[in-house]
């Protein structure tokens, strides 16, 4: 089952670790310390690339208008207008640099028990959700998400003391729900019902 779900995740592009690489990979290392003895990984992936970009959009819009109206008041401004060029465009790659660093600490892993999501960069944080205890997940595009081909996956527990969680800007996010729903499913039927 891991091989045959390792490679669809291969075929969109995400990162996915193989059993015979465990050791490897930042990936495996996180999945070896959340995985449960006899937890089998359906699907293990990041975030798609443009998460980098999209997810500080309306930042980098405020900093290029800000230069913007640099350029266009350079008269009344103080200095020399390249000044303020390279003070945006230094603030912009930071916000790049930060997008990055969030996209390299997040990772999405789905199990035959347990719906699990990490994210963080100076500190993880962990959302751990048994399979049986989701009520539903629901599919979330933004505008900039359909022009990318990317969405986000809203999962929503049955447990109110548990949060809402989301996978953020995935790739191919209808085939990733309906494998999570698969997922959800057969981990609510009852044992010893056929598949």
């Amino acid at each position: 089952m891991l091989k045959r779900q390792s490679t669809f995740a291969a075929a969109q592009g995400d990162a996915v670790v193989a059993p015979n690489r465990a050791g490897t990979t930042l990936a495996a290392l996180f999945a070896g310390h959340v995985l449960q003895d006899g937890e089998l990984i359906l699907l293990l992936i990041k975030p798609s690339l443009w998460f980098m970009l999209l997810s500080g959009l309306k930042f980098i819009g405020v900093v290029l208008i800000a230069m913007i109206g640099a350029a266009l008041l350079d008269q009344q401004l103080p200095g020399r207008n390249s000044v303020y060029q390279e003070l945006g465009l230094f603030v912009l790659s930071g916000r790049v640099m930060w997008g990055v660093l969030q996209w390299m600490g997040r990772l999405y892993i789905l199990t035959d028990m347990r719906i699990v999501r990490l994210s963080g960069v100076f500190s993880v944080e962990i959302f751990d959700c048994p399979l049986r205890k989701v009520a539903r997940t629901r599919l979330v595009r933004t505008m900039r998400e359909r022009l990318t081909g990317v969405g986000t996956i809203e999962i929503i527990p049955s447990d109110e003391e548990l949060p809402i969680s989301y996978w953020n800007i995935v790739a191919r996010p209808a085939n990733v729900q309906e494998q999570i729903v698969a997922a959800i499913n057969r981990a609510k039927q009852p044992p010893g019902c056929a598949q």
